[in-house]
Parts: structure tokens; C-alpha cells; sequence
């Protein structure tokens, strides 16, 4: 399952919108995916802070292998995520929903029409 999350959505009772196409998204936007195994981005700039790693590749859900070129953090006003992988292949920011509730920082709930993320 594939969900649009703004980064402001990562509050009480927001919820993330199916995206219409994954190529208008920003840097800023954020997809829930529940079958990604870690949180990826391609964005280097949206980092705090990047350890280096040599090149290993990370399988996509098709079995295209990616680069991996570090893992850091990425934190915005209403986004705080470890362990990120930066991926500079990726087409778009990826949220781990098994990281995310793994973290203990927040609830992720769904529905047949809707997802809801919430600070707990």
C-alpha cells in the first residue's frame, strides 16, 4: 500500500492522500510504504547528518538493485526519521510503516479509505 504523506501530516489525526503521480512530488513529500524495509530517500540535502557507505545495492519491489550510498537522519519541523537510506537513484521519498511503528514515536492506522499517522 502506497500512501502520499505531507510532512506536516505526521500529527494527530492527519492523513496522507493516495498520490495522483509520483513524478509531481517534492523533496519535501513523503510516501507510507508498508512494504519498504527501510526509509529511503534520494535526497542528500534533506539529510542532518550521512554515513558513507560503499556502494551496496538495495533491491527494489520490481528487483531493480539500487545503490545504497549512505544511511543518516532526515529531520524537517514536522518530520523526524533514523536510519534513512540515502538512495540517489530513487524517484521519490519512501517511510518505512514498519520503521515508523517501530520506533514507538507514532500510531499508524488504516482503513479502507484512509490513513492516519499520529504522535503518541
Amino acid at each position: 500500500m502506497f500512501l502520499s504523506l505531507q510532512p506536516q501530516a505526521m500529527s494527530a489525526s492527519s492523513i496522507g492522500q493516495l498520490p495522483h503521480s509520483s513524478s509531481g512530488m517534492s523533496h519535501s513529500e513523503w510516501v507510507l510504504d508498508s512494504g519498504a524495509s527501510h526509509h529511503m530517500s534520494p535526497d542528500s540535502s534533506s539529510f542532518t547528518l550521512v554515513s558513507p557507505l560503499s556502494s551496496i545495492p538495495v533491491m527494489t519491489a520490481d528487483s531493480t538493485p539500487m545503490p545504497l550510498a549512505g544511511v543518516g537522519s532526515v529531520v524537517t519541523p514536522h518530520l523526524s526519521l533514523p536510519n534513512v537510506y540515502l538512495i540517489p537513484k530513487l524517484k521519490l521519498n519512501l517511510a518505512s510503516v514498519g520503521q515508523i511503528c517501530d520506533s514507538g514515536d507514532y500510531l499508524v492506522m488504516f482503513s479502507g479509505s484512509f490513513c492516519c499517522v499520529q504522535d503518541l
